[in-house]
């Protein structure tokens, strides 16, 4: 038999009433067959079970995919978009990547991932949003921020590669999400891109940027509001190579 850790994130936490366990799999047991062993074991799960996503030693893993020995295995609703970690991401540009609770410092950031050719930074910043109108009124007290930390640091480091790739001309990066619960109004994630000018490509970077956060990087967030509580899950299922 084959002993692996599973771990359990956000809404699938809430329903299996616990952060990790450890299950015994036969040998080149497939996810698929992890699936069906979590069910039984927790039969709370099975609703959620289907649009799961699924991480095999910090990488995304899919049903046919068989599971090795004393593996790491996730489970997770869709990102719903460490420690601290600042690294030059394997060239001589300046790469920031952090998950943190503390506060955002922009200029500390700016800083970072400035240059003496820098001429230019283009730079998002997600609040947690207390009023939206969409329809109707809906009001949100604060968000609870929960991340799956050593695979959310790969895959910003993953997004921050992507960037380099199609905007070379990019010079410093910096990704940075807040964890813990942050009020209304509270900045809670920023992407920061430098080059020596404006027109170099940094306005799309960004946007780039945000965009795959929110589709890769294992992060999740409790909405908490007057009606109550509920974990926003997003629609993008990772394909192979995410």
């Amino acid at each position: 038999m084959n002993k692996i850790h599973v771990l359990f994130f956000a809404s699938l936490k809430d329903r299996a009433g616990q952060a990790k366990v450890d299950l015994e799999l036969p040998d080149c047991a497939t996810v698929s067959d992890l699936k069906e062993l979590v069910i039984q074991r927790f039969p709370a799960v099975a609703p959620l079970i289907g649009h799961a996503l699924v991480s095999v030693n910090q990488n995304y893993a899919f049903d046919g995919d068989i599971i090795p020995e004393d593996a790491e295995v996730a489970l997770f609703p869709p990102v719903s978009g460490g420690s601290e970690n600042a690294g030059s991401d394997g060239d001589a540009f300046p790469t920031v990547l952090r998950v943190v609770y503390d506060p955002l410092d922009l200029d500390d950031l700016i800083r970072q991932i400035t240059l003496p050719t820098t001429g230019a930074a283009c730079v998002f910043t997600g609040m947690v949003r207390g009023i939206t109108r969409r329809g109707g009124v809906h009001e949100t007290s604060s968000l609870e921020y929960e991340a799956y930390v050593p695979m959310a640091e790969a895959k910003m480091a993953q997004v921050a590669r992507e960037i380099r790739e199609r905007w070379p001309s990019v010079e410093g990066i910096a990704i940075v999400q807040r964890i813990g619960r942050l009020e209304a109004g509270t900045p809670t994630v920023l992407i920061a891109c430098t080059a020596s000018h404006r027109d170099t490509g940094v306005f799309d970077a960004a946007r780039y940027g945000i965009d795959r956060l929110k589709e890769i990087v294992p992060i999740w967030k409790k909405e908490i509001g007057p009606g109550g509580e509920v974990w926003i899950e997003g629609d993008y299922h990772p394909q192979r190579g995410d």
